[in-house]
């Protein structure tokens, strides 16, 4: 097994971290930290000069995450139970532990039992 974890971030966080992906440039504006208090869950997300507040919270479910070597066998490489959330500084702090969806869930949940009966799932785009 490999060790995997999900981080949400901004868009503009994102964009800066797939630029120092791109680039092959070492320096001090290309670093990146993340580090959490004591209670393990919250912290801090640093890139670059940029400060930004964080938060480990638990997924609804376990994911499990897969590669391929060959376009055919997936092989299971790890279970991510969490997620760490990067905040922009003005942006609400979470207030339960558990990263829900709880509609999407609701939906997820009724498209199936709809499947399941012998129905289709509601709004559901085809494409051609």
């Amino acid at each position: 097994m490999e060790e995997q974890f999900v981080l949400r971030v901004p868009p503009s966080v994102a964009e800066h971290i797939e630029r120092l992906l791109s680039e092959n440039a070492s320096s001090d504006d290309n670093s990146l930290d993340l580090s959490f208090s004591e209670d393990g869950r919250s912290g801090t997300f640093v890139i670059g000069n940029e400060c930004f507040p964080a938060s480990l919270l638990d997924l609804p479910a376990i994911l499990e995450s897969y590669k391929t070597y060959d376009d055919n066998v997936l092989i299971k490489t790890a279970d991510v139970g969490q997620v760490t959330v990067v905040r922009e500084e003005g942006d609400p702090l979470p207030d339960v532990v558990e990263c829900a969806m709880p509609e999407l869930v609701n939906r997820v949940e009724k498209d199936i039992l709809n499947i399941m009966n012998g129905g289709t799932a509601e709004n559901l785009d085809i494409l051609l």
